[in-house]
């Protein structure tokens, strides 16, 4: 326990801004930390990747990643940001979760060709996770979602567009299940 706290006291000094009460599970693989907000009582899992990128090549990007008051992202989760992921107050992940903003080049003919580590990024534009979800273990959050406030993304979703407020999300194709009304 002690471990933790001696760890996380000597990562947070990276960070551009960090709440009080912040845990961060050891075996990070934090790039460009220094563009991250942790809010208050945010406990990060062990062996979890973040990836912000300001160049990649010769492109240049303004990465943002931040999450809120009371967040908790499990063992294993990976991050990649060239533009802004905003994780709300109160949210619940589960381990191996995959965020990501970007891609590695279009569908396009002619990008196909290229290996993919050498294609440009592009990003679809930012990811919003609202307050008070709960996300399951291995969901995937794909470039330009918005995941409304109370829902709850179950095991395996793969999540390529918005999800509407209060609604439960089940299986690798994020089937929108219910929505509930007051």
């Amino acid at each position: 326990m002690l471990h933790r706290y001696l760890y996380t006291y000597w990562v947070i000094q990276n960070f551009k801004r960090t709440g009080r009460n912040v845990i961060i599970g050891s075996f990070q693989y934090l790039r460009e930390p220094d563009k991250i907000v942790l809010g208050d009582n945010v406990a990060i899992g062990q062996h979890c990747i973040f990836e912000l990128y300001s160049s990649y090549g010769d492109q240049r990007f303004t990465p943002f990643l931040s999450l809120g008051n009371n967040s908790s992202i499990g063992d294993y989760s990976h991050i990649t940001c060239i533009n802004r992921i905003c994780i709300g107050n109160n949210v619940l992940m589960g381990r191996k979760v995959f965020i990501t903003d970007n891609a590695h080049g279009a569908s396009d003919y002619k990008l196909m060709g290229i290996p993919p580590n050498l294609r440009p990024l592009y990003s679809k534009g930012p990811v919003i996770i609202e307050d008070n979800v709960w996300v399951g273990e291995m969901v995937c959050i794909m470039p330009g979602v918005t995941i409304g406030k109370c829902s709850i993304i179950g095991a395996n979703a793969v999540v390529t567009k918005d999800i509407p407020p209060y609604s439960v999300v089940v299986g690798p194709n994020a089937t929108i299940k219910k929505t509930i009304k007051k």
